[in-house]
C-alpha cells in the first residue's frame, strides 16, 4: 500500500470539499456542516491555516485541515478530518493526525484541539491514543449553534 500526505495549496481546495463530503456521506449526521463543504470555505481555511491530503496510490482518500485560533495563534484546531468510505478500515486516518502532529510540532504550537459530535463519541478513543484529553472546559469555536454542542478535546504540546 504505497501512501502519500502532502500539504494542501488553495488549487486543492476543491478537491478536499470533495473528500470532505465524501467522508461524511452515510457516517455523520444529515446537519453535519460538512454535507455542504464548499469549496470557498476550504480556501478560506487554507488562507489562515493548512491541510493535508492523503493519496493512496494516486487516488486521493482523505483530508485534515488546521486553523490557528482567532485569539491565540499557537493554538490550532483540526477540522474535518475525514477518510473515503473506499478506503475505511486500513487505519489511514492515523496517518494523517501523526503528519498534523508533526507538523504543529515542528511550527512550535502549543496546544492541539479538536472537537467530536456527540454522535461520534467512538472517537474519542481514536483521539486519546494520540494524547487528546477531554476538555469539558472549552468550547469548540467553530461548532454549529444549531447542534449539540460538541466534546472537545486538546493535546498539550509544550508548557
Amino acid at each position: 500500500m504505497e501512501l502519500l500526505i502532502r500539504e494542501a495549496t488553495s488549487e486543492d481546495a476543491a478537491l478536499i470539499a470533495e473528500l470532505t463530503r465524501n467522508s461524511w456521506a452515510n457516517k455523520v449526521a444529515p446537519n453535519s456542516s460538512g454535507h455542504r463543504e464548499a469549496t470557498d470555505h476550504v480556501i478560506e481555511d487554507l488562507q489562515h491555516g493548512g491541510a493535508f491530503i492523503l493519496l493512496r496510490g494516486e487516488t486521493p482518500a482523505g483530508s485534515v485541515r488546521w486553523l490557528p485560533l482567532d485569539s491565540d495563534f499557537d493554538v490550532w484546531e483540526i477540522r474535518r478530518m475525514g477518510i473515503c468510505p473506499t478506503f475505511r478500515g486500513e487505519r489511514l486516518s492515523q496517518h494523517l493526525m501523526e503528519a498534523l502532529i508533526h507538523r504543529a510540532q515542528a511550527a512550535d504550537v502549543r496546544e492541539l484541539r479538536l472537537a467530536v459530535r456527540v454522535d461520534q463519541a467512538q472517537l474519542v478513543d481514536l483521539y486519546a491514543a494520540f494524547g487528546f484529553e477531554i476538555a469539558p472546559e472549552l468550547e469548540y469555536t467553530r461548532a454549529n449553534p444549531d447542534d449539540t454542542p460538541p466534546i472537545v478535546m486538546r493535546r498539550v504540546m509544550r508548557h
